[in-house]
C-alpha cells in the first residue's frame, strides 16, 4: 500500500522557517517523483516543488524559488521541504504526491497517493 506521511507544519511568523517531512513507504523510492502541493482555503491548489529521486532533479514555483529547498533521503524513503523567509501569503495545507517522470512532463497520482497534510500558518 502506497502512503505518504507529510509532518513538520505549524504556526510561524512572517520571516521564520519550517521544514516539512513526507515519509513514504510502499514503492520503491528511487522509481518516483515526488512532489509537494499546497492548498488554502477558497483556492485552487498550487505545485510548489517536486524532486525526481532517481536523480535529484528538481522544480521550484516562482513564488517559492529562493526562499523553499526540497531535498531527499533516499536511505530514509523521505522528501523535505525547507521553508525560510516565510510569508502570509504561503499560509495553506501542504501535502505531498507521488508522480512519475516522464521526460519532464510529470504524471501526479493524487488520488492514489496524497498524504493527509499538515498546516502552514504564516502570521503578519
Amino acid at each position: 500500500e502506497v502512503q505518504l506521511v507529510e509532518s513538520g507544519g505549524g504556526l510561524v511568523q512572517a520571516g521564520g522557517s519550517l521544514r516539512l517531512s513526507c515519509a513514504t513507504s510502499g514503492f520503491t523510492f528511487d522509481d518516483y517523483t515526488i512532489g509537494w502541493f499546497r492548498q488554502a482555503p477558497g483556492k485552487e491548489r498550487e505545485e510548489v516543488s517536486y524532486i525526481t529521486t532517481s536523480d535529484g532533479r528538481t522544480y521550484y514555483a516562482d513564488f517559492v524559488k529562493g526562499r523553499f529547498t526540497i531535498s531527499s533521503d533516499n536511505a530514509k524513503n523521505t522528501v523535505y521541504l525547507q521553508m525560510n523567509s516565510l510569508k502570509p501569503e504561503d499560509t495553506a495545507v501542504y501535502y505531498c504526491v507521488l508522480g512519475s517522470d516522464f521526460g519532464g512532463s510529470i504524471k501526479w497520482y493524487e488520488s492514489d497517493s496524497r498524504g493527509q497534510g499538515t498546516q502552514v500558518t504564516v502570521s503578519s
